[in-house]
């Protein structure tokens, strides 16, 4: 089984994150933000990587390092359950449509972080979260899982439907990149023979 747990402690948070990429899509989150966690119990479930997240962070000032320290260490933890990624398909995209919205992601699981955010919402809050933190959620998610990570909003208008397709995406991307190539189960998806 690719499991992984990372613990990152700082001033600012307390997070203790564990996944399974080999699971059913089973979830434990707690992160102390209501919206945050609603979006990562999606990205669990859609990708089949089971999540248990626990995070302790300065919400008295606001959700910025909770959201942005939970991102790396969902990050980490994929990526330390990659290990060398011998044998993953690498790639994945989704299309994901909600109500009114479509979002799409794409993802090349290459070592390599990059983001590329093409999003904007319609209002400054969900709930008590600031819509602004959802691209660092995703940045930070990109840079510490090595993950080249694209994510557009095409078009939409609710503001929740429109982060909610992109966790979604994220989660279907995942799923397909993380998965084991049959034809290829022994090789590093690469020409240069390391990820």
């Amino acid at each position: 089984m690719r499991t992984a747990k990372i613990e990152r402690v700082t001033k600012e948070t307390r997070i203790t994150a564990e996944v399974n990429l080999d699971g059913t899509g089973k979830y434990s989150v707690h992160t102390g933000i209501g919206f945050l966690d609603h979006m990562l119990e999606q990205l669990s479930r859609h990708s089949l990587i089971d999540l248990t997240l626990n995070a302790e962070g300065d919400l008295h000032i606001d959700g910025h390092h909770t959201t942005e320290d939970t991102g790396i260490v969902i990050g980490q933890a994929v990526a330390k359950a990659l290990g060398e990624r011998r044998g993953i398909v690498r790639y994945g995209h989704a299309y994901i449509p909600m109500d009114e919205t479509l979002s799409r992601v794409a993802l090349d699981l290459s070592g390599r972080p990059y983001h590329i955010w093409k999003v904007a919402f319609t209002r400054p809050k969900l709930g008590e979260m600031d819509t602004e933190l959802f691209r660092e959620w995703f940045q930070a998610f990109a840079f510490a899982a090595g993950a080249t990570l694209h994510v557009e909003n095409l078009y939409g208008e609710n503001s929740h439907h429109i982060v909610e397709s992109c966790y979604k995406g994220l989660a279907k991307a995942l799923r397909t990149a993380i998965a084991i190539d049959a034809r290829a189960s022994a090789e590093i998806p690469s020409t240069k023979g390391s990820l």
